[in-house]
């Protein structure tokens, strides 16, 4: 787009929107910047400290694990899990979504090749995308753009590509993202329709940083007797879900903690919500729940007892004492062809 071309779109999606949540968002994201290229840390992040991080990779390297941690983060693993949902339409017994989080596509070892190349060999319905496109907080989010547009020519999804904002994105992004093929929600619903029956997907803004999540707009646009499902970046507003009437709450964020300890425990999250709610499948009341650990990675290129995933969830006609299964399997491609080990890797400057 030419810069007067991103101006119209951004003041297009703004009436979209709504000034007073564009206001909001813009204001924070201006705040932001300001700080971070001023020396101020805003939050306890450990990838907001440099001495933090080259600690960390020095650590890795002394002890040999940063070739293994590197490799790691292109190791992907292909989770199938099914859903049950006891209202869902039978047309969409058996629908399938591709759910892929925390891309920070630009901050991948290969910039997304193995990904793409794994992506046209899959069968689902739909793609899901909770979030954090690109790899920095701040700055030019051009290479973003132009690695999240070939990553979607990728995926053959007969209902399209629907994803939400992350607190890594910000709102001029949005335009970007739609000319790729993405449908960006901010606070909107859409419907998925078979003949004459349908199910909804609410997506929000961020709740995590940005705080401009509107639960309540969302829900007022869809059905109350409909399958309802739930895009957001964090998992950090599932008790409102729930109270709301959400079925399905789909999430990102934590990374599954990215570096963790052996067995996945986590050491960092950096989400406000129960242990149990931060990676994998997980009930609350009623609503179901799954947060991704991660396609992408923060800070560095790097994961460790904590692999990344690439999600099918199945949607099952069926009551909520349905047992669920869970199958993992690793995604065979070779990966050499894509592989480099940085030496150099740009921190960002939040999870």
């Amino acid at each position: 787009m030419t810069p007067l071309h991103e101006q119209e779109a951004l003041t297009k999606l703004i009436d979209r929107i709504g000034s007073t949540h564009a206001g909001k968002r813009l204001e924070m994201q201006a705040h932001y910047s300001a700080l971070l290229l001023g020396g101020h840390h805003i939050h306890v992040h450990m990838e907001e400290f440099p001495a933090i991080a080259w600690l960390l990779k020095t650590s890795l390297k002394a002890t040999g694990l940063w070739p293994r941690a590197v490799r790691n983060s292109t190791n992907y693993r292909l989770v199938e899990h099914e859903v049950p949902l006891p209202h869902l339409p039978e047309a969409f017994d058996g629908f399938r979504i591709l759910h892929l989080s925390d891309l920070h596509i630009e901050g991948m070892i290969d910039k997304g090749q193995a990904l793409q190349a794994v992506l046209p060999t899959l069968q689902y319905d739909m793609c899901v995308l909770t979030g954090d496109f690109r790899f920095r907080t701040y700055g030019s989010y051009d290479k973003t753009l132009r690695l999240m547009e070939k990553l979607v020519n990728t995926i053959h999804a007969p209902f399209g590509v629907t994803g939400v904002l992350g607190n890594h994105d910000w709102l001029e992004m949005v335009p970007g993202l739609e000319q790729a093929g993405i449908r960006m929600l901010l606070n909107e619903t859409q419907s998925l329709e078979k003949g004459t029956e349908a199910i909804w997907l609410l997506g929000l803004d961020d709740v995590h940083y940005y705080e401009t999540g509107d639960l309540e707009k969302a829900v007022g646009a869809a059905p109350t007797d409909a399958v309802r499902i739930l895009l957001v970046h964090s998992p950090e507003i599932i008790p409102e879900a729930f109270t709301a009437g959400m079925d399905l709450y789909l999430c990102g964020h934590s990374h599954g903690g990215q570096i963790c300890l052996p067995g996945g425990k986590p050491i960092i999250t950096h989400c406000r919500c129960a242990r149990s709610y931060k990676a994998g499948p997980w009930q609350h009341e009623s609503m179901r729940g799954y947060t991704s650990r991660g396609v992408g990675t923060s800070l560095f290129p790097i994961r460790l007892f904590c692999q990344p995933e690439i999600i099918i969830h199945t949607l099952r006609k069926a009551p909520m004492e349905f047992e669920t299964v869970r199958t993992d399997t690793h995604v065979a491609f070779n990966k050499n062809q894509f592989l480099k080990f940085p030496e150099q890797c740009p921190a960002s400057s939040s999870s």
